[in-house]
């Protein structure tokens, strides 16, 4: 089932993105940093809490406290050729990090890759890989998440780490019969996945220890974000906040639910919220209905910022889905936004993914 999402995931994104244009190579894109977003560093508990979570007023950004990914301390180097089953069964054996492409829909896996401190040998980007350090390589998708193989072909790769999230597949082949390593990583996107993303593409690249080091400090990381959350989380449930993901594309007229084993519901509990998607038994990703909008009975709604940008913020949205008029999210115009490039990208940033949809939730700054 969450294999079978995230390839829902691609096609929603992909249908959402189609009347949009990607950042051309060499722009520097948005990011959440410190300076746009003083409280990004604050510890929850010493910030001040609303009284009743479910009864907040107005719409709140989620910002991460930095941009930057960073590196793991180890530096040793990378053993190879290393040879590697990937998820679709395939034998890949990499000779060579020299160029290394990590290109997927969420951005993650070069994530991870600067997380490895491989980030220098990075020489290209998905329209999604958006942080520190990124901005000046040249995208290699065109209308938003589709793999141009003329732009990869290129910049000369010697490996390219990818999912089957981002396509098409006879791209993916076209690259191995240039000769070009690929290794097809798991597609799956979860706050309890991260762990095995990073050991699938710390062995890709022959840096296992790196691996290791790097998932030491991630479930730290993750441990205490979880912590400090579950500090603040009401006790009953009948005091936490009911909370529903929508994807919204208003150029392209798609609204979209994301329920059970999307990735957006690993989200909605680790920061103690209760999801009604799952609630109403929705799972995947699945065209939103008013019918279903109002049986969910949401009190926050989770968008993507460019989502919501799209439809004109909280008051188009209301006048673009009347049916948000009867709940509760609705009648208190109860938003909470997160970067499009942040929010589902999880591997080294979900503990401050978490973190920062925490503080919107618990301790709002509220933007309009």
């Amino acid at each position: 089932m969450r294999r079978v999402s995230v390839v829902l995931l691609a096609a929603v994104l992909a249908a959402g993105l189609a009347g949009c244009t990607q950042p051309p190579a060499g722009a520097s894109a948005p990011a959440s940093v410190e300076g746009d977003c003083p409280r990004a560093s604050a510890a929850l508990t010493d910030l001040p809490l609303a009284d009743d979570v479910r009864a907040v007023e107005g719409g709140s950004t989620a910002c991460l406290s930095s941009d930057a990914i960073e590196p793991i301390a180890d530096d040793t180097a990378p053993a190879l050729p290393a040879t590697v089953t990937d998820s679709e069964g395939r034998a890949v054996t990499v000779d060579s990090t020299d160029r290394i492409l990590p290109i997927d829909i969420s951005g993650t896996i070069a994530a991870t890759v600067f997380a490895l401190g491989l980030g220098d040998q990075v020489v290209g980007r998905d329209a999604s890989t958006q942080f520190a350090g990124t901005q000046d390589l040249p995208v290699v998708t065109q209308s938003g998440h589709t793999l141009n193989a003329e732009a990869i072909l290129e910049l000369a790769p010697t490996v390219v780490l990818t999912d089957t999230t981002i396509g098409p597949k006879v791209v993916r082949q076209q690259l191995r019969d240039a000769g070009i390593d690929v290794v097809v990583i798991s597609s799956d996107r979860r706050i309890d996945t991260t762990d095995a993303l990073v050991t699938e593409i710390a062995a890709a690249l022959g840096v296992p220890t790196r691996g290791a080091a790097l998932i030491e400090r991630l479930d730290g990381e993750l441990d205490d974000a979880l912590a400090e959350i579950a500090e603040v989380t009401p006790a009953e449930a009948s005091d936490r906040a009911r909370m529903l993901f929508l994807y919204v594309r208003g150029s392209a007229n798609v609204y979209y639910i994301f329920g059970e084993d999307s990735g957006a519901d690993s989200l909605i509990d680790a920061v103690g919220g209760i999801d009604v998607a799952a609630e109403i038994g929705w799972e995947g990703m699945k065209p939103m209905t008013a019918e279903a909008l109002v049986a969910a009975q949401p009190d926050v709604l989770v968008m993507m910022t460019d989502g919501l940008d799209s439809v004109d913020g909280i008051d188009g949205l209301i006048e673009r889905i009347p049916a948000l008029a009867e709940t509760p999210a609705g009648a208190n115009r109860r938003v909470i936004d997160m970067a499009d490039s942040e929010i589902l990208s999880f591997g080294p940033r979900s503990a401050e993914i978490i973190r920062a949809l925490a503080r919107a939730l618990y301790a709002p700054e509220p933007v309009g």
